[in-house]
């Protein structure tokens, strides 16, 4: 009974809503006649019927006709008017528009809409499969306008990179996402570009970076990712003069893969003490502690740690609000999360292009609720080229003395 009421009285606040607008353009253009001195503009009737979906449910409306006898000199077509309440092609609210993919692309399968929203709606027009299908694509050419957008009036300080892989139910080969984001001099996080590889190649990820600067992106000053050598080697050649920062995350599972599970508790310590070190001194002693405690029985594992240790301690010569950012590449795993969970429910998108479309659309809803860096302010530091000691801002870094005359 409540939602019934609910729904009779937005029913009636809606056809109040219109008629008052049909009224104003009529009363707008009262002055214009023919010339037998009738009116050009004057209501006639009403359209028929239509159920229009709302966020209060499904709702019938019969919206008022208007009679427009003007005559448009430039196209020579008659004028017609055209609702900015509900325009003719308006079968769903703004609000459950833009529900419905986000629905949908949080694991929400295209068959569930009518039996999980058709009675909480009061209807189930508009919630068919195809319709849901369809929002697709409209993604895909969202997200090729994304990819061709102009990066000049950005500047992003810090990258992170991964490569993550999606099933696809149609074709035998994963879908390889290749995703970079990254910090703005601002401190906010933001999706730099979003293609899709062959297997976190070296070309690919030459690619996509060639495709960033060709758009007017600037060097980072930092670049975070997994051991892949696709990337760095790329990196290399796209942006030389951006550091290398080695995700611990990554690293910690490669080291684990290469010792016993007997070791695996003590080696997480030990390592723990590298990455969470007060300082890169701190840091380098644990390093050889763990190359001491370890090194002659697993060097296999050591050497994951002491061949990449500049790389994975790059981290230490920038502001300490930034370490728990910079170490890892944990801003892209969160986020795709939700895309492994959609796969799971979906067994993979159709094809490469909805996989990659779909994968946009799920990053770009999770980063309206993506938070800046700890120690904003800072990002336009360290672009500017501050020096960072043990984390902290040094001002007057310490020169070489000047040479006194004899």
């Amino acid at each position: 009974m409540i939602d019934e009421l609910v729904r009779e009285g937005a029913r009636r606040m809606l056809a109040e809503a219109l008629k008052a607008e049909v009224d104003a353009y009529i009363a707008a253009f009262a002055d214009e006649r023919d010339e037998a001195g009738h009116r050009l503009v004057v209501r006639n009737g009403h359209h028929q019927p239509r159920t229009v979906l709302t966020s209060g449910g499904a709702i019938e409306v019969q919206a008022p006709r208007v009679n427009d006898k003007r005559i448009d000199e430039a196209t020579g077509q008659r004028r017609r008017f055209s609702s900015a309440i509900l325009p003719p092609w308006c079968r769903k609210s703004p609000a459950i528009t833009e529900v419905l993919p986000l629905l949908y692309l949080h694991g929400l399968s295209t068959g569930d809409f009518v039996p999980a929203l058709g009675q909480f709606l009061g209807s189930g027009a508009g919630l068919s499969a195809p319709v849901i299908t369809k929002l697709t694509e409209q993604w895909k050419a969202e997200q090729r306008a994304f990819a061709g957008r102009d990066l000049a009036g950005v500047d992003y300080v810090y990258v992170w990179a991964d490569g993550i892989h999606v099933n696809i139910r149609l074709e035998e080969h994963k879908l390889c996402l290749l995703v970079l984001i990254g910090v703005r001099a601002d401190g906010r996080k933001e999706l730099i570009a979003l293609t899709d590889g062959y297997r976190e190649s070296a070309e690919s990820w030459a690619d996509l970076l060639r495709g960033c600067a060709r758009r007017g992106m600037r060097a980072p000053v930092l670049a975070a990712g997994d051991g892949a050598l696709g990337f760095w080697s790329a990196l290399a050649e796209v942006f030389p003069q951006t550091r290398a920062q080695r995700c611990w995350f990554h690293k910690i599972a490669n080291v684990l893969s290469a010792l016993p599970k007997s070791a695996h508790p003590g080696a997480k310590k030990a390592l723990a003490q590298i990455w969470n070190a007060e300082s890169k001194d701190h840091a380098l002693a644990a390093v050889a502690a763990f190359e001491a405690a370890y090194g002659a029985k697993f060097p296999k594992a050591v050497a994951k740690v002491t061949d990449d240790a500049e790389e994975l301690l790059a981290f230490y010569d920038y502001p300490a609000e930034h370490w728990r950012h910079l170490r890892t590449t944990n801003p892209i795993e969160s986020t795709f999360a939700t895309v492994r969970h959609r796969t799971k429910v979906t067994k993979g998108p159709g094809s490469r292009a909805a996989g990659l479309a779909m994968a946009f659309k799920l990053i770009e809803s999770a980063q309206r609720r993506w938070r800046a860096v700890n120690g904003a302010h800072l990002v336009a530091l360290v672009r500017a080229g501050a020096t960072f000691i043990g984390g902290k801002l040094v001002e007057r870094p310490t020169e070489s003395p000047v040479p006194t005359a004899a």
